[in-house]
């Protein structure tokens, strides 16, 4: 067996007959009994990627090997051998969640002992139980995504994959859906998890991919992907956005980075942070420029992923392509 839940090699989505890249030579391999994380930001080809591996599309080129098989070859052992939970819950509202959960069973063609068991040991660990058998309709949003997840879980799959699947819920409630992947981790179960949220990979994620525009543009776990900034995060506060530009401008050559400006606040990655600070303020120390704070702090997955694409992870300027759900966004080819 081989020591990878998931082997992608080379993989190529094209649409438009070619003109769009939604995936360009992506190659992904997911060690088994940890979350592994897919970054970034919408529109990047996470969710093809998911959909290729799921055997939902095909890919235009490239091997893609899940649990032993080729989503191509033999997409109904793939089928069979996963579990997926998008980033919107697929329950039917006009069924109880006990209902739910038994419909998957039995769409799966497993055993109906084995289904109602297996039914009430997910409600149970999902803490549904008490809402066992009202219909979903009544159901909150984390409720929803909480019993989504328990379906895809259902016919026991060694491996998940979880496409953002804390999209739009609240802070309690991904805490909460946090908690349950981990556990189920630590019961050997296989995640794949594509997500925009930075926090969400730093705390899950025992390795990463950043991609953006369909290509691979970092991998490592959360601390060596970090350490590529230097040690150090200068933050700068201005009383005006116009004084942050003009200090943009004074420091350009603090760092051998460039400079994050976003409203009033100036960042750099430094090595030496309090030499810095101080050689910051000093420069600073002219008319008509108001400094109203300074901070030293660790670098993030957020500075990360700003340095290496020039935007945050959660841009929401995507637009849709061919085949694709609404907000996605792919790379078109350069002629």
């Amino acid at each position: 067996m081989s020591d990878f839940a998931v082997e992608a090699l080379n993989i190529v989505r094209t649409f438009k007959d070619g003109e769009v890249h939604a995936l360009d030579d992506v190659t992904l391999h997911v060690p088994r009994s940890e979350v592994f994380g897919l970054l970034g930001p919408n529109g990047s080809g996470k969710t093809t990627m998911i959909r290729i591996l799921s055997t939902i599309l095909a890919p235009t080129s490239g091997v893609a090997i899940v649990n032993g098989y080729d989503v191509v070859k033999q997409p109904d052992h793939v089928r069979r051998s996963i579990g997926l939970a998008g980033q919107f819950a697929t329950v039917d509202e006009n069924l109880t969640g006990f209902e739910n959960l038994r419909m998957v069973g039995l769409l799966n063609h497993l055993e109906k002992s084995y289904v109602v068991k297996r039914s009430q040991e997910l409600l149970e660990r999902f803490g549904l139980s008490d809402a066992a058998n009202r219909t979903c309709k009544t159901y909150s949003g984390g409720m929803r995504r909480r019993l989504d997840l328990a379906a895809a879980l259902v016919a026991n799959p060694p491996l998940l994959f979880l496409d953002e699947p804390t999209t739009g819920l609240d802070p309690q409630s991904r805490q909460d859906l946090w908690a349950i992947i981990e556990g189920l981790v630590e019961g050997g179960t296989s995640v794949l998890l594509t997500t925009q949220y930075l926090e969400e990979a730093d705390r899950l994620c025992k390795q990463l991919v950043v991609i953006d525009h369909g290509k691979i543009i970092a991998e490592g776990t959360s601390g060596e992907l970090k350490s590529r900034l230097g040690n150090t995060v200068l933050s700068l506060s201005f009383a005006s956005t116009d004084d942050a530009r003009r200090a943009g401008e004074l420091l350009h050559d603090v760092s051998s980075t460039p400079a994050n400006v976003d409203g009033t606040v100036v960042e750099f990655t430094v090595e030496n942070g309090p030499a810095a600070a101080a050689d910051a303020l000093r420069r600073l120390s002219v008319p008509d420029i108001t400094v109203t704070g300074l901070a030293l702090r660790e670098p993030s997955l957020d500075d990360v992923f700003l340095s290496l694409t020039g935007h945050k992870a959660e841009d929401e300027s995507a637009t849709p392509d061919e085949g694709e759900p609404k907000g996605r966004r792919a790379r078109k080819v350069r002629s």
